[in-house]
């Protein structure tokens, strides 16, 4: 059975994912809840600075380096 990018099982054909989906909204089904990185056996505090750190970098950038990172990408983008 195919697994979905949290590891979740479900099927592979559309009448099957859609039966699945149906019980699930009935209730017939629990749906299974993807599991928490630190029962993947990652370290707390890491998952924590990865979810900062694009946040935390911006905030440090000026605007204009900002602006500088935004041009270079839209050239690189729309350039070809």
């Amino acid at each position: 059975m195919p697994k979905g990018p949290k590891g979740e099982k479900r099927p592979a054909d559309v009448i099957g994912a859609a039966v699945k989906i149906a019980k699930i909204a009935t209730g017939e089904v629990e749906e299974d809840a993807p599991s928490k990185p630190e029962d993947e056996g990652k370290d707390p505090a890491a998952v924590s600075m990865g979810k900062r750190g694009g946040k935390a970098r911006a905030q440090a950038m000026t605007p204009e380096r900002r602006a500088e990172i935004a041009k270079k990408a839209a050239e690189k983008r729309w350039g070809k």
